[in-house]
């Protein structure tokens, strides 16, 4: 087998590991699970390592078990929080497992017939039908209350953080193991992943395999480290919140320009973590990158690779036309090919004003709608000078004092994009 810790470490993605870890991923294709928590009905950016985790665990001969916490969700995972999670209802769970099950099924193919295919599973299906006193009895027996009390997760809560921790919450840590258990007796699992704030709960289901799977039985760790920009804030937001895996949710466009945004210290680290490309290719774009930073060609090739992984190619050629309307050299034809939500995002906050359809049906002069229809301009005069000056752009098509605006220049049948030198744009909307 390749070294797969070995990858992981170089890219950035290896934290921590039990002792024989990496001699078991050595010695023969091993099953292995990371949880995703149903806390909405899609996934962000924050859970895109874990995915790509899996990703790998399949391309070096593994198989990837993905777990969707249909039970553990109905609980609140304590880990990294102060406070007690909001409990959601069996719909809405219902519903944040399918979209995580539709997510997922984009990175890895569940329906695969290869001896490592991924698989797919849901706590809920094997916790629905365990009593309180059967679980109380095979799994709450195995585990001291000052094993579980060690944990960090849960000491933090009771030393003061927050309100504390109910009995609900503390038990989250059993059952999460009981599932580690599960998945070792019936897909043959013995290795668990995730953040290093998971630490605590993996361990326990380490503990909780050798207890109960018999003198022979062993289980293994592996956790990547949190992910942080480079001064040191939360990755995986953006003004807007979170920056979401599903189009309806963050646009293409959007996802495009959170990655071709990062900084060149946080690019260097990303384009190896959340990329496929090969050490020598990412040194020599590293490389490629510190000659001539304006280039930006980290920055690029990162969004480029990630987006085409979320998404698709042809997804990512309609961002790159959509970025390229604002800081390149687009035409009247690449604006009109925008879609209405596409076009929204590309101009959002850029001033806009609207106006009266009926007003374009004997046509307007450009004076009238850069002054008094919009405001665009304070005055006539002003915008006169401009015009003479050469400077004013109907989507994006120079434009002289006698032009008149009609019907026929609106983008999706509703917006026209005014533009001022080079930086200054308005839109109209049209009503």
């Amino acid at each position: 087998m390749k070294n797969l810790v070995e990858e992981l470490k170089w890219r950035g993605l290896y934290h921590d590991s039990m002792p024989g870890t990496e001699e078991q991923l050595l010695k023969e294709a091993t099953a292995a699970y990371i949880g995703f928590d149903p806390t909405a009905d899609s996934l962000h950016i924050g859970s895109m390592v874990q995915i790509i985790l899996l990703v790998h665990l399949k391309n070096f001969g593994h198989r990837p078990i993905a777990l969707v916490g249909g039970a553990t969700g109905m609980i609140g995972d304590p880990s990294g929080k102060s406070d007690e999670r909001n409990l959601l209802d069996e719909e809405a769970l219902a519903k944040n497992v399918a979209g995580i099950k539709s997510v997922l099924s984009r990175f890895l193919d569940f329906n695969s017939t290869e001896v490592n295919a991924p698989v797919m599973v849901n706590n809920y299906d094997w916790m629905k039908n365990f009593s309180f006193i059967d679980f109380a009895r095979e799994v709450g027996k195995r585990i001291t209350v000052n094993y579980m009390m060690a944990k960090d997760s849960v000491k933090k809560r009771f030393s003061g953080e927050g309100e504390g921790m109910s009995f609900t919450e503390f038990t989250y840590q059993l059952i999460q193991g009981y599932d580690f258990y599960h998945l070792y007796k019936n897909n043959n699992c013995v290795l668990q992943m995730g953040g290093s704030d998971q630490w605590g709960n993996i361990t326990t289901g380490t503990e909780l395999v050798r207890r109960m799977g018999g003198e022979n039985a062993k289980a293994y760790a592996l956790t990547t480290p949190l992910i942080t920009k480079a001064d040191g804030s939360k990755f995986g937001k953006s003004e807007g919140g979170n920056v979401w895996l599903d189009a309806d949710k963050t646009s293409v466009y959007k996802f495009y320009q959170f990655w071709v945004n990062t900084t060149d210290v946080d690019a260097e680290k990303y384009i190896k973590i959340f990329t496929f490309l090969d050490k020598d290719t990412i040194d020599a774009l590293i490389e490629e990158h510190k000659t001539a930073p304006h280039l930006r060609v980290l920055q690029k090739k990162l969004a480029e690779e990630i987006t085409v992984f979320v998404h698709n190619r042809e997804e990512l050629e309609k961002a790159i036309q959509a970025s390229n309307i604002l800081f390149g050299n687009s035409t009247a034809e690449d604006l009109k090919k925008l879609d209405e939500a596409t076009f929204l995002e590309v101009f959002d906050g850029v001033p806009q004003a609207e106006i009266a359809k009926a007003d374009l049906e004997n046509g307007l002069e450009i004076i009238t709608v850069l002054n008094e229809k919009t405001g665009f301009f304070k005055s006539n005069g002003e915008a006169r000078r401009a015009l003479t000056a050469n400077s004013i752009s109907v989507n994006r098509e120079k434009i002289k004092e006698d032009f008149v605006l009609t019907a026929n220049d609106l983008i999706n049948n509703q917006f026209v994009l005014l533009q001022s030198g080079k930086k200054n744009y308005f839109v109209i909307r049209v009503v």
